[in-house]
């Protein structure tokens, strides 16, 4: 059974290890870069900016994360969404996605946004089912050596919350 609770700083080697080990398996892991620095300080990305970082665990583990982060006055950005390969298809993502859109409700926000990869086909189809619409893609560049770059299409979603 997943226990849900909010993020403390007792988490951080857990929650890192969780947000590599995931992104890698789906094969859209850019490795460290700037791109991912609010994994590394997520008091400060989050907790102290108007958002959330959720945990949950099972069986004593840190199975699953996520986040929201604030981006203006009404927006937030729903982020690190994570589930151990071990632990998906309970629906631990759903679960965590709401509790973020509630948290997101009581904040006060009125549109949530996000992105995922194109790879990530399994988080495409939570947010769609969740209300959740494209509004745009985008391209990261991965690093793959120095001075070689590889792209990374991902997808812009939206969703104004009730």
């Amino acid at each position: 059974m997943l226990r849900l609770r909010s993020y403390t700083s007792a988490d951080q080697e857990a929650v890192e290890h969780l947000h590599i080990s995931v992104i890698q398996q789906t094969g859209a892991y850019l490795g460290r870069g700037s791109w991912d620095d609010d994994v590394y300080a997520i008091e400060e990305a989050y907790l102290k900016n108007g958002g959330e970082f959720l945990v949950g665990e099972c069986d004593g583990l840190l199975v699953a994360i996520g986040a929201l982060k604030r981006t203006g006055i009404e927006r937030a950005e729903i982020k690190r969404m994570r589930v151990h390969p071990d632990y998906q298809g309970r629906g631990y993502g759903q679960r965590i996605l709401e509790a973020l859109e509630a948290r997101a409700r009581a904040l006060g926000y009125r549109i949530l946004h996000l992105d995922t990869s194109i790879l990530q086909t399994a988080a495409q189809r939570l947010y769609e089912k969740n209300g959740y619409h494209e509004v745009g893609r985008d391209i990261y560049q991965q690093e793959v050596d120095r001075g070689s770059y590889q792209p990374l299409e991902v997808i812009l979603y939206e969703k104004q919350l009730a």
